[in-house]
């Protein structure tokens, strides 16, 4: 029987290291975060678990090979910036644990997209550059990494703050080193990896090679901009088969990151593009070039939407540039410089973007946006809108626009909280969404369900919205029932948890009524951060599990709160339950009930 989350916790490791929680289980076993007595720090400890005490012998052996090669492999890329740090291997009670590197605040990409929804190509392009950056670090080692997928990359707060701005990959369980004639812990008959993300060289027996942790990159990061793996399948078995034998789903929100996923998807690993190629691809996505060029004009209404915020020059997706009929080498430097600029488009909770203009409105008209849209005047600064979406279902194609004066009389979807002016409609299109992005990125990130929208005018109607792209921040499942940002007053109550930010300091009425107040003075609670539960609870159930939650999911000593001063608390509201989502406002309070000032801890 599998043991508890709250299992192990109070033991104490090698005489040093003191379990406080466990993290997460995976197939070698549980991580724990622990404190490390010695050192005065916390760490994350990575423990093989026998699920059958009566596993044989030479499997068991195995797995704790397994252990110490994942470590002995992540240790030799010390210090790289976006592989999770191995401290030690050690033995306690016969079994190896890991010491590692424990990342505050850290959510894997699998359950961000549970979370949240595909991200925006230009968000893809940066993770995949950190992820490829890792594997080409351990290919240059010889160490294959052989099981790269969402759930083993990290996504955690940088030191700007930026929620989702570090990115790292972790888990080097199956790795190995094949031309060192390094011992293979698995199975001659088993499959090493995960089905829907194993290159198909692999899964007929090839040996791995760089290449086949570049197809698996691909299927990331086409979940990643998706939503589904390209083989996702109703069986392990069924997606290990259609890798092989069918080409994957046509991407319907990739835009400018379609080239690179044909490239690493490309079932012949010889045929498949290079490190060096995506590299540079992802690279223009990230900081697309300033230069001028021509560009073939294309029907841009059949396009995905966003598709526009980072085109590629025709004819130049999925190689490098040609000098004298030779490749040329991308500079050292373009990785690291492409990844500094790219850390602006932090992605927020479920941050897809979306470009609309009417593209096929041609007769003149001065509607500022475009039929499809339907405002008759342009949009202004803090505008609250409301969204009609062609067939009801949210962020599908050109949403109808309506106003909401009020902000509140008629429960508001979002608000335009940025502009981005541009010289002509042509530079709008092309500039608008990925600047608009950038510009909100603070906000989206401090919520806890939104995406982002760029209302961009059309040719017709550039000058009657003043050359200007709205940026909109919307719910990503239902209305945000109020203003965002600095302009929510201090003083208001809180119609709805949608509209609680990360530092938020909060005047609590009663348990059903809170109101927004400013840090520098005293206050009841502070907003740390979000969870959600399972749907099939409901809110009364959540009303009194979710204090248990964000203490589990959000505890306040990762934010330096005393724990023997302070606790978790909680909010909930209709809103999140209406739209399925279940999201909960995770708090931090006084235990004696007493209230908080100024910058605490």
């Amino acid at each position: 029987m599998p043991s508890s989350p709250t299992s192990g916790v109070g033991r104490v490791i090698a005489g040093r290291y003191l379990l406080l929680h466990r993290l997460g289980s995976g197939g070698m076993g549980h991580v724990w975060l622990a404190h490390d007595q010695r050192l005065a720090c916390e760490v994350a400890l990575k423990e093989v678990v026998f699920g059958d005490p009566a596993e044989p012998g030479q499997e068991r052996e195995a797995r704790v090979a397994r252990a110490r090669a994942e470590a002995r492999h992540a240790a030799g890329l010390r210090g790289h910036p976006h592989v999770v740090t191995v401290h030690d291997v050690l033995e306690h009670e016969g079994l190896p644990w890991i010491v590692m590197e424990y990342v505050a605040g850290a959510v894997d990409l699998r359950e961000l997209l549970a979370r949240g929804g595909p991200l925006a190509p230009a968000e893809c392009a940066r993770i995949g550059l950190a992820v490829l950056d890792a594997l080409t670090a351990g290919h240059e080692r010889g160490v294959m990494h052989r099981d790269v997928k969402p759930a083993n990359i990290l996504l955690a707060p940088d030191r700007t703050g930026s929620p989702y701005g570090r990115v790292l990959l972790t888990d080097y369980g199956i790795s190995v080193q094949p031309d060192t004639g390094e011992t293979r812990y698995t199975m001659a008959s088993a499959l090493v990896g995960t089905a829907g993300y194993l290159a198909p060289e692999r899964a007929t027996g090839g040996p791995p090679t760089p290449a086949a942790d570049l197809f698996s990159l691909g299927c990331t990061l086409y979940h990643a901009v998706e939503g589904h793996g390209p083989f996702a399948r109703e069986s392990p078995l069924a997606s290990v088969t259609a890798a092989v034998l069918e080409d994957p789903r046509a991407p319907v929100r990739a835009g400018a990151l379609e080239p690179v996923l044909r490239g690493l998807l490309a079932k012949d690993p010889d045929l498949r593009a290079t490190a060096r190629e995506v590299e540079a691809e992802l690279a223009r996505i990230v900081t697309p070039q300033t230069e001028t060029y021509a560009r073939t004009r294309t029907d841009l209404g059949s396009q995905p939407p966003w598709a526009v915020s980072a085109h590629p020059a025709p004819g130049a997706a999925g190689r490098d540039p040609v000098v004298g009929g030779t490749r040329r080498r991308p500079r050292p430097h373009a990785l690291r410089a492409a990844l500094a600029g790219g850390l602006g488009l932090v992605l927020a909770l479920g941050g897809a973007w979306y470009a609309l203009a009417d593209r096929e409105n041609g007769g003149g008209t001065a509607v500022p946006y475009g039929e499809a849209v339907g405002l008759v005047k342009p949009l202004k600064a803090g505008d609250c809108v409301l969204t009609d979406w062609p067939g009801g279902a949210r962020f599908s194609g050109t949403p109808r626009l309506t106003l909401d004066p009020t902000c509140a009389d008629q429960a508001p979807d979002g608000q335009v909280v940025a502009f981005v002016e541009a010289a002509s409609d042509e530079e709008a299109r092309e500039r608008g969404p990925a600047l608009c992005e950038e510009r909100t990125r603070e906000l989206r990130g401090r919520l806890a369900d939104v995406r982002g929208l760029a209302v961009v005018p059309t040719a017709d109607g550039f000058e009657a919205a003043g050359g200007r792209t709205a940026c909109l921040v919307l719910g990503a499942h239902g209305p945000v029932y109020g203003p965002l940002g600095d302009r929510r007053r201090l003083g208001t109550a809180f119609a709805d948890t949608a509209t609680m930010q990360r530092r938020d300091c909060l005047d609590v009425r009663s348990r059903r009524e809170a109101r927004l107040v400013s840090c520098d003075g005293t206050y009841d609670e502070q907003v740390l951060g979000f969870t959600r539960l399972g749907e099939d609870v409901t809110l009364a159930e959540a009303r009194t599990e979710s204090d248990a939650a964000c203490a589990r999911e959000v505890p306040p000593r990762d934010y330096g709160f005393d724990p023997s001063v302070h606790e978790a608390g909680s909010w909930t509201s209709e809103g999140p339950w209406k739209s399925g989502t279940h999201v909960v406002v995770c708090t931090v309070r006084r235990q004696n009930g007493g209230t908080m000032e100024g910058a605490e801890p």
